[in-house]
C-alpha cells in the first residue's frame, strides 16, 4: 500500500476473512522508523489502523468500522459496482470518501481519499494505491 502523502513512508495492509467468512478484516501498519530517522509524521500517522467490513444481506450493503492509534473512530458505507470501490462518511465538519478503480487483474486498486468540512466542497486529502503481494 502506497499512500502519497508527503514526507509518510509506505504501509502494509492485510486482509483477511474472520468469524467463518462473516466479516472481512483489513489491518495495516508500517514499519518502524529508527528514532534516529528523521520522521515528520512520528506521532500523527494513524498506524497501525483496522477496518472491520461487512455485509447487511437485507439491504445488500457494506459497513465499514474503521479504528486507528490515534483514537479514531469511524462509520463508513461501503460499495462495489463493477470495479469501482467507494467508501463514504457523512458527519458534521468531516466528511469523507474514496474512490478507487480495480485493476483488471485484480491486483492493484487506485485511488483517492478526499474530505468536506460541509459535505458539499470536496477537496483531495491523499492518493492510495494497493498492490497485492503474493
Amino acid at each position: 500500500m502506497q499512500p502519497a502523502v508527503p514526507g509518510l513512508a509506505p504501509a502494509w495492509c492485510e486482509a483477511a476473512w474472520v468469524e467463518g467468512g462473516a466479516f472481512l478484516r483489513q489491518f495495516t501498519d508500517r514499519d518502524p522508523i529508527p528514532d534516529d530517522v528523521p520522521d515528520p509524521w512520528r506521532g500523527l500517522a494513524p498506524f497501525p489502523t483496522i477496518c472491520l467490513i461487512g455485509l447487511d444481506d437485507g439491504a445488500e450493503e457494506f459497513t465499514a468500522l474503521y479504528a486507528d492509534a490515534r483514537g479514531v473512530y469511524r462509520v463508513y458505507q461501503m460499495a462495489f459496482v463493477g470495479r469501482e470501490w467507494t467508501m463514504t462518511r457523512r458527519a458534521p465538519g468531516m466528511s469523507q470518501r474514496y474512490a478507487g478503480i480495480v485493476s483488471g487483474d485484480g491486483n492493484r486498486v487506485d485511488g483517492r481519499w478526499e474530505a468536506s468540512e460541509d459535505g458539499e466542497a470536496w477537496s483531495l486529502d491523499f492518493e492510495l494505491t494497493y498492490t497485492r503481494q503474493r
